[in-house]
C-alpha cells in the first residue's frame, strides 16, 4: 500500500472562492489480490479545495506507490479518497477509477466526500 504521509500540500491562494481542480493519472497500476495479475486504470481526482491543495509531484509518487499492491478496485478508490481528504481537507472531492478490460469486463468505481456544514 502506498504511504499517505508522502502527500504534500500547499496553501490555496483563493480560499474564498469555490473552484474545481481535476487531476487525471492515466498510468495507474496495482495488482489483483486474487490472481496476482496487473490491473491498469485511470484515476480522476476532482475537488474543490478549502485551505490546501495537493502538490502534484508528491501525488504522483503516492499513486505510483500502489504499483505492487494487491488491492481490489473498490478498496483502491476509497483509500485514495480517504488519504487525499485527510491530507487536504477539501470542501468536496470525488475520486473516479476507470479500469481497463480484463476478460471482456471493465469497471468504473466512484467515491465522493463533502465537507460537513459547520
Amino acid at each position: 500500500m502506498s504511504d499517505a504521509s508522502i502527500l504534500e500540500t500547499f496553501e490555496n491562494a483563493h480560499p474564498n472562492r469555490d473552484y474545481v481542480i481535476e487531476h487525471t493519472f492515466p498510468e495507474f497500476t496495482s495488482v489483483c489480490p486474487k490472481t496476482g495479475q496487473p490491473d491498469f486504470g485511470t484515476i480522476v481526482i476532482t475537488y474543490v479545495p478549502d485551505r490546501k491543495c495537493v502538490e502534484l509531484k508528491s501525488l504522483k509518487f503516492y499513486l505510483n506507490g500502489f504499483r505492487n499492491t494487491g488491492i481490489f478496485y473498490e478498496a483502491v478508490t476509497n483509500q485514495l479518497l480517504e488519504d487525499l481528504v485527510a491530507a487536504t481537507a477539501p470542501r468536496r472531492m470525488t475520486v473516479v477509477t476507470k479500469w481497463g478490460p480484463r476478460g471482456g469486463l471493465s469497471s468504473v468505481v466512484t467515491a465522493s466526500y463533502e465537507q460537513p456544514v459547520a
